[in-house]
This record gives C-alpha cells, sequence and structure tokens, in this order.
C-alpha cells in the first residue's frame, strides 16, 4: 500500500483503489469539504504525475473521459483549492508522492487499464437530497425531481412564472458555468425539447451565479449538478440510467464473454476494451478471481 499524508488531504492506493480524503486546513476548498472521500478504482485512472516545484510539488490524477460525473460538469474548471484529483504536496515529501505513482503506474500496466473513454460512470454522484444556492434562488435535488425556488432579488421575468419543478426524467441535463472574477456564473437545467437561449437572469431554467459569491455558490451548485448528472444516461448514449454493464448470461463461461459483445477484437483496440470491461466485472465482484484471470489470460492470447 502506498500513502501520502499532506495538509490538504490523504491519498492512499491500496492496488485497486485510489483513496483521496481531503483536509480540513482553511487552504481546502468548501466544494472539497463537502465532497468528502472519494474512492476512485483504478479503472477509471487514466495517468498520474506528480509535478515537481521549487517549493513543492503537485499530484495530479487523470480520470479517463466519461468516467467521473463530477468531472463531466467541471470539465478542468475548477479552483485548485476544490479540485479533488490534485494534491499540493510539500518538498520534503516528494520521494513518497514519486513512489505512490510509480505504484499506480504499475498497476495500471499489470491490470493492462486502457486509457481510452467510458461508456458509464465509474465513480457515484454525491449523496442527495441535495441543495444549491445560486444569487437570485435555491435548487434542490431529490433523486427524482429539482425542485427551484426564486427569491426577493429574482427577474420579474423568471419568478412570474412561480417555482419550477424538473422531474429527472424529463431533463437532457444540467450545465454548470463557473463565474470568474466579477463575472457572474451559471446554473443551467436543460429540459429535453426545443428552448430559448435566454440569458441566465431571464431563464426560468436556470440559477444566476455572481462572481463576487463565487466562493459560497461554487460547491453547492457544482455538487448539484454532479448528482445530477450522474443520474442522467451518460453521455456516450451506451447506458439507459440505470448503470447496466455486461454480464456472463447464465452458463456461460469467462472466455465466452470475452468473444462476444464489443464488435470485432481481433484488433488491439478491440481487445483492449474487453480487457478494461472484464476488470469492471472482476471489480464490481460479477466476476471472481479464477474466472476473471481466465478471461484475461484468453485475452491476452489473442494479441
Amino acid at each position: 500500500m502506498a500513502e501520502i499524508i499532506q495538509r490538504a488531504g490523504t491519498w492512499t492506493f491500496d492496488g485497486d483503489t485510489v483513496r483521496i480524503v481531503p483536509g480540513s486546513g482553511k487552504s481546502v476548498g468548501a466544494l472539497r469539504k463537502s465532497l468528502g472521500e472519494v474512492s476512485v478504482p483504478l479503472t477509471a485512472v487514466a495517468g498520474i504525475a506528480y509535478e515537481a516545484g521549487r517549493k513543492g510539488g503537485r499530484l495530479r490524477l487523470r480520470l479517463r473521459e466519461g468516467a467521473d460525473p463530477l468531472s463531466q460538469v467541471a470539465g478542468g474548471r475548477l479552483p485548485d483549492a476544490s479540485d479533488p484529483y490534485q494534491l499540493a504536496v510539500e518538498l520534503d515529501r516528494s520521494g513518497v508522492a514519486e513512489y505512490l505513482v510509480d505504484e499506480v503506474r504499475q498497476a495500471l500496466l499489470l491490470e493492462q487499464i486502457a486509457e481510452g473513454p467510458c461508456d458509464r460512470y465509474l465513480l457515484p454522484g454525491p449523496a442527495v437530497p441535495l441543495t444549491g444556492a445560486g444569487t437570485d434562488g435555491t435548487a434542490t435535488f431529490d433523486g427524482e425531481r429539482v425542485q427551484v425556488e426564486w427569491n426577493w432579488i429574482t427577474e420579474e421575468s423568471k419568478s412570474s412564472g412561480g417555482p419550477r419543478t424538473f422531474p429527472l426524467h424529463d431533463l437532457a441535463g444540467v450545465e454548470w458555468t463557473p463565474a470568474v472574477g466579477w463575472e457572474n456564473g451559471s446554473l443551467r437545467f436543460r429540459p429535453k425539447g426545443a428552448h430559448a437561449t435566454l440569458k441566465p437572469q431571464h431563464d426560468p431554467n436556470c440559477l444566476t451565479l455572481w462572481g463576487i459569491r463565487q466562493a459560497r455558490e461554487t460547491g453547492s451548485a457544482v455538487l448539484l449538478a454532479t448528482a445530477i448528472t450522474a443520474r442522467l444516461p451518460h453521455p456516450s448514449g451506451a447506458e439507459a440510467g440505470d448503470g447496466a454493464q455486461e454480464r456472463p448470461a447464465a452458463g456461460e463461461s469467462p472466455v465466452a464473454l470475452t468473444k462476444r459483445g464489443g464488435g470485432d477484437t481481433a484488433d488491439h483496440d478491440g481487445l483492449l476494451r474487453r480487457l478494461r470491461e472484464l476488470g469492471e466485472l472482476h471489480s464490481s465482484g460479477i466476476l471472481t478471481d479464477d474466472e476473471f484471470a481466465v478471461a484475461k489470460k484468453a485475452i491476452l492470447d489473442r494479441f
């Protein structure tokens, strides 16, 4: 096991999972503290790096595209203090950071984890119910619907229609735009179908996030958007929203599982894709250790 403990947080790798626990100091963002512990399965990792600096360094964990609903929502726009996938490292702990990097990279190599995009989320969204604060209102999500309540500073064009309710099955998506400096951000709910594009302050499907309140509003809005995104169909379109994954049929051998689905597996990309899928089935407990070993060998023999 590899572990590094810093003021900003603790990262631990046990061979299967990178567990990331935030610190409690002032340098740790409110979003990071609210998100709490994040467990990243090895199958969701695309890479890891340690960036050395004069006064210290930084660990960065890179996830596969489409593996994490938070990354899907944030799109790399989170402030450093709020990003769970980076860790400030003190200068005298650089050796420990480099050791953790080596351990994760070796595991990725041994398990043949592909770096390509995922067709389903491998990390869960935040627990519900959740409330996201905006400048002109609040939104609450209970897992089935979003309820938006306006406050006294809401533009009449929005508040005149009263509170808004969005059943989850009626939403095509949710978009978070961060407030930058004095530039306002927004939390926009996108119902299915065609809708006019309005400015956030006039859009009844949108909460405004004022730039001067960035620290307070960023955390709750991002977490709310992440919780909704995690429960909507994956953007790849390969799932129906229930997180279902390919499973062995009754009586089917692990080797047979390596040959069905995914089209032509004679090419290396197809074989790597099947190898990744087997790793996910093994991690989730669908395949036993012995079944996984047999299926993995069958795929490696085809290279």
